[in-house]
Parts: structure tokens; C-alpha cells; sequence
């Protein structure tokens, strides 16, 4: 169920309301029962879970992993001590 943006002609109050496509639209703002107008939001982004994905097939290629870098960062570690002493 999506959530739409309500907006008061008479006071300007902002609301959400959390309801069914086919529930009627709010007529009466809640706070100074004036007249609301339905307002176009951009809502959250479309999200795509499971494979199959561009985003979820190919999101960690190109990134080290982090057990790679714990190496990286140990080997460097190493080569500071040999070169201090």
C-alpha cells in the first residue's frame, strides 16, 4: 500500500496517509479541517532483491574485499617494522 502526500489549501500543513489505491481521497485536513490536495511525491526508489540484478550480480566487482585488505594492511605493517629497525 503506497503512502501519499496530502497538502491544506488554507493552512499549508503537510501530511502523509498511509492508504489503499482504491480507499477514497482525504478531504478534511487534520489539523484545521480545511480543504487537502493530493500532491505528487517521488516516494523511495524501486529496489530489486535476488540475483539476476545488475546491481546485486555486479555490485563487489572492482572492490577488494575486505580479507584482502586486512592482508594489504598487515603486509604494509611488516614492511614499516623492517624498515625502522
Amino acid at each position: 500500500m503506497p503512502t501519499y502526500d496530502y497538502i491544506c489549501k488554507d493552512c499549508g500543513h503537510i501530511f502523509e496517509v498511509f492508504q489503499s489505491m482504491f480507499d477514497p481521497t482525504i478531504k478534511e485536513c487534520p489539523s484545521c479541517n480545511g480543504h487537502v490536495r493530493r500532491i505528487v511525491s517521488g516516494g523511495t526508489g524501486l529496489i530489486f532483491k535476488g540475483t539476476g540484478y545488475y546491481e546485486t550480480d555486479y555490485k563487489n566487482n572492482g572492490k577488494t574485499s575486505s580479507k584482502e585488505k586486512s592482508e594489504t594492511k598487515k603486509e604494509t605493517t611488516k614492511n614499516e617494522k623492517k624498515d625502522k629497525d
